[in-house]
Parts: structure tokens; C-alpha cells; sequence
């Protein structure tokens, strides 16, 4: 594919635009036309170069020609990626990071925020939700205080966990249980072991909530030896007893997950899991991804189903980045080019129980992201060094690098930092508010003026 200097040396070819000023009042058939473009949309099939109409905020063709005179804005994305909306199903875009800073810029059209609020202050996050511009959807944390009550489980409220999915069912797509180490309880002056206290009442209690609503679990979880008197939890418990076909196992390549065995083969659990339909999704951040597990997994035929970065304020400026800095992590470990995007798409959307996202099917919100891969010498980086106790990170080189073109919400142009969908300048039309002062009361030059 093209660079990005390419591109900015071929602009004014790339851009389609109205040239004459007296058919600005005409009607358009379309809104907007990408012309062009290698489309990949798995629920489709789609795997090939062609154009794609929206009007009124759907999508409304998909061809392998569609007339740039039939669209009111046109883009020419020849040489680009299109695919559906990205969906990031594992972030945390409450208390810290604004959600519309951080993925338009990056394809990303659907956020999932995992659990950072529950029930009791859900509705201050819906106050966000409400204002914000991105599509939020929410796993409500088992506690009722989201991650604020991670380690005690007099907070793991299921009764109002359930009342409150079934309140908010366009928002809230399922429970995400916490983290509830043994050693945080320690921290916290909780107890080690009692009634309450169970091994497993993170998890038992995000089951409960999950069956009662008919929704989807995600879960963080560690497992951890016996000690002090407490009985172990171990991963296959977890993923052949506790969890239901569409639960969700966020971190699955965790550096403290025992992904691949002493003999350096893959654990049978995982494979076994996934074929009952465990869903193993990738949440990034800052420290729950590791090259170690992943790669070796890959290699043996295990992949992720879904892709998530598990952004936040700690992560967003160095090793997460955004959604296609994960994407291209995964691109460089051995998934091809259509699994990315389908772990990033229809997979999702089917995960959260939204069809209508995730696809370029006609009739279906118009979410799409366009994006080039560029060919060079890249490096990544799994794990911030020194984010925490748990070891510094390791590198890979890569030679592949996904990178944001333009993002079209809800039929609307969001994103378009290299202007595919504008005309050079000196092609504006004379009469374009382009070439007026403003209403400063200034005189200004002609157009012919600045054409020479």
C-alpha cells in the first residue's frame, strides 16, 4: 500500500468534488460516496475493490461502481482499507479519558466501557454517554461501586446489577466481574476466607447477574494457588465450570494466564473453552498483554476472537496508543490482515449482541473507518516499562503499520485529517464562503487573485 507521503503528493487526484457552483442546490441520490476503496467486511464477504454509498446516516449501496455525480461528497480512498466501524469492546472511558478524543482518530466508532462503573453510579456515566458523540455501550461491574469496589464482595449487588441492565438495555450490553485478588484484600484489611469472602464471589456473583438478564459476562480474572487456608482457583475451573457459550475471558494472553504449558505447547483448556464457545478477547492494557503467551499461541493455531485495547489514562500515551496501534501489534504476530478486522468488527458486534454493527450490510448504521498499511521497519512494545510490579516489557519488529485516513459516523464525515473528501483549494468554487472575509467587513481578493 501507499505511504502517507504518497498520498499527500496525490491529494488533489484523490478528491472528487462538485466543480460547478450552479449545481450546489441539485439533489444528490447519496451523501456520501467512497469511491475505490478495498473493502473488507467479513459478515459480507466482502474482500475486494468497490464503492460504498450512504444516505441518511445508513448504509445504502455497495458496488463495484457507483456514479461520483450521484453523491452530494465524495471521497476517492483508492489505494486505502475500508472496513466497517471499529469496535473496542474493553476500555475504560469513565473518570479520566474523554472518548471522543480518542477514537474517530482512529477508526474506533463503537467504545464498550468494561465495568468502571455499577450500579450506583451508573447514571453519572450516562450523564457522559448522553453528551458524548462516540457510541458508548457498558459492562456494568458486578460491584455496585464499579472498580472502587473491586475486592469486596458486600458490594457485589446482583439484585441491582440486574434491575439496572434491564433499565438502560441500549447501553448496557452485559457484567464484567473485578479483579478480587488475595492480595489486594490483604491491602484493603478485607478478609482472607469466610462465607462472604468466597474464592470465587467475583465470579459467581457476574453468573448469576448474567443468566437472570440474559446478557454476556466479561471477565478479568487471575487464578491463583491455595494458601493461608483458602482453596485454590485454577484456570481450568474457571474456563470449563464457571463460564457460559458468549463469556467473555478479557487479558487471554495475560503474562500471569498459563496460555502455553511447561512443554511449550498450548493449553488444552484454551482450545477445549473456545470450542464451546468461550469468547477470548485481548484487552490490551498497560500490562495484560504479552508477546510471550501470544505468539506462541498464534503460531499453534490459537487466535484471539476479539480485539480490544483496554485504553485508559495510564496506557493511552505509550504502549496501547489507540485501537490500530493494537490491530498492527496483531498484524505483525502472524493474523492476517481480514482476521484483524473481523476481531475488530463482526466478531465484536456479535459478542455484545448488536448486529446491526460491525458490517457494511445495506440498511445498518453507516459507521466505516479507512485506513492505509504502511510497509516499513516499526517496533512494538506488549508491556509499559515500569507501569507496575509486574516486569518490564519486551519488543517485536514489525513491518506493517495501520494507520487512520478518515472516519465516517452515523453517515457523517467525522474524521478526514488528510482531506479525501475535500477539493484542492484552488478548485473551490468562486462563490464558496472559501474566498469571503467572514463578514469582517474587509475586502478580499478575487479567487483569480490567488490562482496563478
Amino acid at each position: 500500500m501507499r505511504t502517507l507521503i504518497i498520498i499527500s503528493i496525490l491529494l488533489p487526484v484523490l478528491c472528487v468534488v462538485t466543480q460547478d457552483s450552479s449545481l450546489s442546490q441539485q439533489s444528490y441520490e447519496f451523501d456520501v460516496i467512497l469511491k475505490n476503496g478495498h473493502v473488507i467486511d467479513p459478515a459480507n464477504k466482502i474482500d475486494k475493490i468497490c464503492d460504498i454509498a450512504v444516505k441518511d446516516g445508513k448504509i445504502a449501496m455497495v458496488k463495484n461502481t457507483i456514479e461520483a455525480s450521484k453523491g452530494k461528497r465524495v471521497a476517492d480512498v483508492s489505494g486505502l482499507y475500508v472496513s466497517p466501524g471499529l469496535i473496542d469492546i474493553h476500555t475504560h472511558v469513565y473518570g479520566g479519558l474523554v472518548a471522543d478524543h480518542h477514537n474517530f482518530n482512529s477508526g474506533v466508532t463503537t467504545v464498550v466501557d468494561a465495568g468502571t462503573v455499577g450500579a450506583t453510579n451508573f447514571a453519572q456515566f450516562k450523564e457522559i454517554i448522553d453528551k458524548s458523540r462516540v457510541r458508548i455501550l457498558s459492562f456494568l461491574n458486578i460491584s455496585s461501586k464499579g472498580m472502587l469496589g473491586n475486592n469486596d464482595p458486600t458490594t457485589f449487588d446482583v439484585d441491582l446489577a440486574v434491575e439496572t441492565a434491564l433499565k438502560y438495555p441500549d447501553i448496557i450490553v452485559g457484567f464484567k466481574s473485578v479483579r478480587y485478588a488475595y492480595w489486594h484484600r490483604l491491602d484493603e484489611g478485607l478478609p482472607l476466607y469466610d462465607d462472604i469472602h468466597t474464592p470465587w464471589a467475583s465470579v459467581d456473583s457476574t453468573q448469576q447477574a448474567g443468566i437472570r438478564a440474559g446478557l454476556p459476562t466479561m471477565h478479568h480474572f487471575d487464578p491463583e494457588p491455595a494458601h493461608d487456608g483458602r482453596p485454590a482457583r485454577t484456570q481450568s475451573e474457571f474456563l470449563q465450570e464457571k463460564l457460559r457459550p458468549g463469556d467473555i475471558y478479557t487479558h487471554c494472553f495475560r503474562r500471569k494466564h498459563p496460555v502455553i504449558m511447561e512443554d511449550g505447547a498450548l493449553n488444552p483448556d484454551y482450545v477445549e473453552a473456545q470450542k464451546k464457545g468461550i469468547i477470548f478477547d485481548i484487552g490490551h492494557g498497560a500490562n495484560s498483554f504479552t508477546y510471550r503467551n501470544a505468539i506462541p499461541a498464534i503460531r499453534q493455531g490459537f487466535l484471539p476472537n476479539s480485539i480490544s485495547t483496554d485504553i485508559h489514562g495510564g496506557n493511552v500515551n505509550d504502549v496501547v496508543i489507540n485501537m490500530l496501534h493494537v490491530m498492527s501489534k496483531c498484524l505483525n504476530i502472524g493474523m492476517t490482515l481480514e482476521d484483524v478486522i473481523r476481531c475488530s468488527t463482526l466478531n465484536p458486534a456479535q459478542q455484545i449482541n448488536r448486529p446491526e454493527l460491525g458490517s457494511l450490510t445495506v440498511g445498518n448504521p453507516a459507521d466505516i473507518a479507512v485506513f492505509d498499511v504502511e510497509e516499513g521497519d516499526f517496533t512494538y512494545l506488549d508491556i509499559t516499562l515500569g507501569y507496575s510490579d509486574e516486569g518490564r516489557g519486551g519488543t517485536i519488529k514489525g513491518d506493517r503499520k495501520m494507520v487512520h485516513m478518515m472516519t465516517v459516523f452515523g453517515g457523517a464525515i467525522v474524521s478526514d485529517p488528510y482531506g479525501l473528501s475535500f477539493p484542492q483549494w484552488e478548485d473551490i468554487p468562486v462563490d464558496d464562503d472559501y474566498w469571503k472575509s467572514h463578514g469582517t467587513g474587509l475586502k478580499v481578493a478575487p479567487k483569480d487573485a490567488y490562482i496563478k
